[in-house]
């Protein structure tokens, strides 16, 4: 039996803060890992149709669906039209927090009938720890549980259900007007009424529509008709956010290809300081500051444990404890047949220096704009920045997390440059001690160190690794990080350089042009094409911006979203979905070029900005 992919273009994403899951257009969640985003999964057939386990709701008969969100809110809707009548499935789960000592970890589906008359399946058929283990069934007075020796799922159905070897199947038959329910819950089994379930529908609704006022003064600077855009972005961000712990999410996904049939299949399920540090910033522009304090909280409690900064991993639990050892699921297909599945993720034994610049270039600019530190936070940033200054000349594996050996990456050196920069200027603003003759000099040293060995001046174009002659796409950043201004010729002709050698016809920007360690290719990386726009909007370039811009919003999803690469020959998603950094890259892309166009700006102006 052949297995059926949907593309990523065909899901969407629903959340509770502490987990995700992806439903298909055709009205299937095919992912989902319970309790936690980093738990092991429940619902697999994004990454195996036939042994992955699924929980489909959709029409027996011909069907045509379409799926959008309830406007500014991560409540999903699929409508299913048949020749006979049109049926609406909502999908949502409570962003509520804790209450009673537990979360309430349930997902919603509310099946209603429009029009006509709808007769649907309804396919339950979970299988946990990534497909290993089929539960037993037991019917009960309002629906079925799946128990294993550790946990177990409770489907509150109002259609009645038979259970089959592996899972539990029902029809049900709605006409205009008439709704039912189904609610999952997990590890408690709790009957809700009708009114509860609408009740939570409001709840919910109410719960983002909040949210989302408070990022409405930010977009007075952005095109009205990207609005929805960045809106959806802020929105996949948050989900990603854990309000409890302050970690924050790369991806919600595991081992979804960089290319189809290809290997570099990675666990993003993780808090790196990196992504986190970006996301935080990005919310905190679009007038989030919760997020950004949320993050920094996380942030004081890593240093403050670890006390050495040389002991900071590169990436954390989205619950602080976590076991990265990459193992790979033998008994999982892969999606759309690309092996390995990978569930953990060797990185994290990785040595990366630019980690501190992302760290505290996000303090610097959430303090420039009114936040406080605390003076036992200043000691921890001073230690961060000494360790910086006796560690910035070595080698390490860099942003891109090569496994092809440690090299002297110039975005590495960049970030100990940004770290060592942002500190002193922090110290300025706050008023806070420091040797800032050893550090200013030490800045300089980096400085100067990049500019003799991290630009080639036979390309004309700052390069990956001191004296290499390989592009990187990181070499966009230098002007967007204070380190040169946008008008230096060496910033311009690395722009140019990175049109010529990075960029395909249709605006979509590759990492990196050289070996990197790893067999097979990839994709073009979403964020990259980002960085080329801010790059080209603070030099003056703003209609070749602006182009890139609209080229790549083409490859985005119906319902708004991103994944990590895109493949330049078909034009589909590929890698981890939706991806933090491409929803990052559109946000600070479009305030980027509002304020570039001159469009007046209320809210913290992204540092490059003036």
């Amino acid at each position: 039996m052949k297995t059926h992919f949907k593309d990523l273009e065909d899901y969407g994403i629903i959340g509770n803060l502490e987990t995700c899951a992806l439903i298909g257009r055709d009205g299937s969640i095919d992912w989902l890992c319970f309790p936690h985003l980093e738990s092991a999964s429940i619902f697999a057939a994004l990454l195996d149709g036939e042994r992955g386990g699924h929980f489909r709701i959709k029409p027996i008969k011909k069907y045509e669906s379409v799926q959008a969100y309830i406007e500014n809110t991560n409540i999903l809707q699929t409508t299913f039209t048949t020749p006979l009548g049109i049926a609406v499935v909502t999908d949502f789960m409570k962003p509520e927090g804790r209450k009673d000592n537990h979360y309430a970890r349930e997902v919603f589906r509310k099946v209603e009938c429009i029009k006509g008359e709808v007769e649907l399946e309804i396919n339950f058929s979970p299988c946990f720890e990534y497909a290993k283990v089929s539960p037993r069934f037991e019917l009960t007075e309002s629906g079925i549980i799946a128990q294993t020796r550790k946990e177990n799922l409770f489907l509150q159905s109002s259609a009645p259900l038979e259970i089959q070897e592996k899972l539990a199947q029902g029809i049900t038959t709605l006409t205009e007007g008439k709704t039912e329910w189904f609610v999952l819950e997990y590890n408690h089994c709790i009957p809700l009424s009708y009114r509860d379930c609408e009740r939570a529908l409001s709840d919910v609704k109410r719960f983002w529509h909040q949210w989302v006022r408070k990022s409405m003064h930010s977009l007075c600077v952005i095109e009205e008709h990207w609005h929805s855009l960045v809106i959806r972005s802020g929105l996949v961000l948050k989900l990603l956010a854990n309000p409890e712990t302050g970690a924050i999410a790369a991806a919600p996904t595991t081992s979804l290809p960089e290319k189809i049939g290809g290997v570099r299949n990675w666990d993003y399920r993780y808090a790196w300081i990196r992504d986190s540090s970006l996301t935080a910033q990005a919310l905190f522009h679009i007038g989030h500051s919760k997020e950004s304090k949320d993050f920094r909280r996380w942030m004081r409690g890593i240093v403050n444990e670890v006390k050495d900064p040389s002991r900071i991993g590169i990436m954390y639990g989205l619950q602080k404890e976590a076991d990265f050892e990459e193992q790979i699921l033998e008994n999982l297909s892969g999606y759309k047949n690309s092996s390995p599945v990978r569930i953990g993720n060797g990185a994290a034994k990785q040595k990366q220096l630019d980690i501190y610049g992302e760290l505290l270039n996000a303090v610097y600019d959430t303090t420039r704009h009114g936040e406080e530190i605390p003076h036992k936070n200043w000691k921890i940033i001073e230690r961060i920045v000494d360790y910086v200054c006796s560690v910035w000349e070595e080698k390490d594996s860099g942003i891109w997390e090569v496994r092809g050996g440690d090299r002297h990456f110039v975005y590495s050196k960049l970030m100990c440059w940004v770290a060592l920069d942002r500190a002193i200027k922090v110290s300025g603003l706050k008023g806070f001690n420091a040797p800032l003759g050893r550090w200013e000099k030490t800045r300089d040293i980096i400085k100067q160190a990049i500019l003799e060995r991290g630009y080639n001046t036979a390309l004309k174009s700052f390069v990956q690794s001191f004296g290499s002659e390989t592009l990187d796409a990181t070499s966009l950043l230098i002007p967007l990080m204070d380190f040169l201004p946008c008008d230096d010729p060496r910033v311009q002709s690395t722009i140019e350089a990175t049109l010529k050698r990075l960029v395909t016809t249709n605006g979509l920007v590759y990492r990196y042009e050289a070996d990197d360690g790893l067999p097979g290719t990839e994709g073009c990386f979403v964020l990259c094409s980002f960085w080329l726009v801010k790059a080209l909007a603070l030099s003056g370039r703003v209609e070749e911006a602006e182009e890139i811009f609209l080229k790549v919003l083409k490859y985005i999803s119906p319902l708004g979203l991103l994944a990590e690469e895109i493949d330049p020959e078909n034009g589909t998603q590929l890698g981890n979905f939706p991806q933090a950094f491409s929803h990052i890259g559109l946000i600070n892309s479009a305030l980027y070029l509002g304020i570039a166009k001159g469009k007046k700006y209320k809210g913290p102006k992204p540092i490059g900005i003036s």
